[in-house]
């Protein structure tokens, strides 16, 4: 029987954040069964595929090949012939200066399928973000691109464009800038045009730097611009349509812990604030076994405690497996420890009869210690690893039971890869005291200037004293606390350096 052939979408990635991408390309790498990617990509995009999905780092950076193009396109063939699904994530746009089209009939040539999904171009985006358009009317009504990073030609078409109208785009020259003002001069390109160099998107350093063109390499020699950057040559580079609507996280890398779910929650509100999370480390949730009798909630029914939405779930779960439903519940009494666990629950029917005012272990302790009747049975239903705190402090005075439906297990990168996510993170979110320990337990060092925000004082005391940088515990359990904790030491960071 003839095994299955698999397909090849080269995908463009844009060149910025990971919301640059297109909507077909983010749906095919939500449901591809491998990805083959480029340098120059946000990281945050390789956090879309399944889980159970392949991942090839094959990049191609000046002068540092993780692997030539002969193997790139035989992997891409190879894995379609295995019957995968193939995402070829590429910086920018597959077709400019991406040798996607050497890929594309490398595929051809195999019969593998293949589609094109365009990208977004560093070539117009880049300056655009700078705030300069290739084209203006009345300024530039063309534009020319070319490369910098070619194997011969480069000066002959320097000499041809320098006398062009528009706007000259060169990609991949910031290493020869000095010799491209020096050819564009010498062709009669007036040592007054203005120009610029803009590194933006994905660069670790993003600047824009202008000046006339004679002046131009020593302007950003003195800024110290590093690559990946764009140069743009021609009037429009006098212009400066910089956005007045600035996010208050803009740029913002955010690392994130915990469950995808959690994740999730998380990462569309730093998104809405210009933030750019990716995920660090996930922690997969785990059923099980349970000895409770559940038939005693009907025949001494008193409180059952849920400690989040995770924990509503499992519980939910575990009390069908059980032949029981929500009418057996009609005599307990229901305390959560937050809204958005209050809300998990109501959409299973039930409403909470206590959520404390505020949304944290002690804060439900000492709700519940005020409401429960002396001798009336409390029962906890959650994580095996949920802190012993709250178990303590209700133990003291009332029966109280733990009762774990589950638990969590870290996916753990290799040491190399996390420690490296580290250093480019801004700030870096804990969900939870395992996910302290799930991160220091692989083996990581926290950059000592990095600071951390965690979903609770619970999670801030599991992370005291062991490194990283200043510590903000969130008001409460929720999302919207947490996204507000790193919203405000950002405040505090620029307000200390401005």
């Amino acid at each position: 029987m003839k095994p299955k052939t698999g397909c090849v979408y080269l995908v463009g990635a844009g060149c910025g954040p990971a919301d640059w991408i297109t909507l077909r390309g983010a749906r095919l790498l939500r449901s591809c069964t491998a990805v083959v990617y480029d340098d120059l990509i946000a990281q945050e995009l390789l956090d879309l595929p399944p889980p159970q999905a392949q991942k090839f780092y094959m990049g191609k950076r000046l002068g540092q090949h993780s692997a030539n193009q002969e193997k790139i396109s035989s992997t891409l063939i190879s894995l379609a012939r295995e019957g995968h699904t193939v995402v070829r994530l590429k910086g920018g746009d597959p077709f400019v200066f991406g040798r996607g089209g050497e890929e594309a009939q490398a595929l051809q040539r195999a019969g593998v399928p293949f589609a094109v999904v365009p990208g977004v171009s560093s070539a117009v985006a880049i300056p655009g973000q700078a705030g300069i358009p290739v084209t203006h009317r009345g300024v530039s009504r063309s534009f020319h691109v070319l490369t910098a990073h070619t194997k011969d030609g480069f000066s002959d078409q320097l000499d041809r464009l320098a006398g062009a109208e528009g706007t000259l785009v060169i990609l991949m020259g910031l290493s020869q800038l000095p010799d491209i003002v020096r050819r564009l001069t010498a062709a009669g390109r007036s040592p007054d045009t203005p120009a610029a160099v803009v590194s933006g998107g994905c660069a670790p350093r993003p600047m824009a730097v202008r000046a006339p063109l004679r002046e131009l390499p020593q302007a950003v020699r003195q800024a110290g611009v590093l690559p990946p950057a764009v140069i743009v040559v021609g009037e429009t580079a006098a212009l400066d349509l910089s956005a007045t609507l600035v996010r208050p996280l803009e740029g913002v890398r955010v690392a994130l812990t915990g469950t995808p779910v959690l994740q999730e929650r998380l990462r569309r509100p730093l998104e809405e604030l210009g933030a750019r999370p990716f995920s660090l480390m996930t922690s997969r949730l785990k059923t099980l076994p349970v000895s409770f009798d559940w038939k005693r909630l009907t025949q001494d029914p008193g409180w059952v405690v849920l400690t989040s939405q995770n924990g509503v779930e499992f519980f939910f779960q575990a009390l069908d497996q059980a032949g029981l439903d929500v009418r057996s519940l009609a005599r307990c009494r229901f305390a959560v420890i937050g809204s958005a666990t209050g809300e998990a629950l109501r959409r299973r029917g039930v409403r909470a009869d206590l959520c404390p005012a505020k949304h944290t272990t002690r804060g439900l302790a000492q709700a519940l210690l005020e409401t429960a009747a002396p001798g009336e049975p409390v029962r906890l239903f959650r994580s095996a690893l949920g802190s012993r705190e709250l178990f303590r402090a209700l133990a003291e005075r009332l029966p109280t039971e733990d009762i774990p439906l589950y638990t969590l297990h870290p996916d753990r990168p290799d040491q190399a890869a996390l420690s490296a996510r580290l250093e480019e993170a801004d700030c870096l979110v804990f969900s939870s005291a395992s996910g302290v320990d799930f991160l220091l337990e692989a083996g990581v060092s926290l950059p000592s200037a990095l600071p951390c925000v965690c979903i609770g004082p619970v999670t801030a005391r599991a992370l005291a004293g062991r490194g990283g940088g200043p510590v903000f515990p969130a008001r409460d359990s929720s999302a919207e606390q947490v996204v507000k904790a790193v919203e405000q030491l950002w405040r505090q960071r620029d307000s200390k350096t401005s």
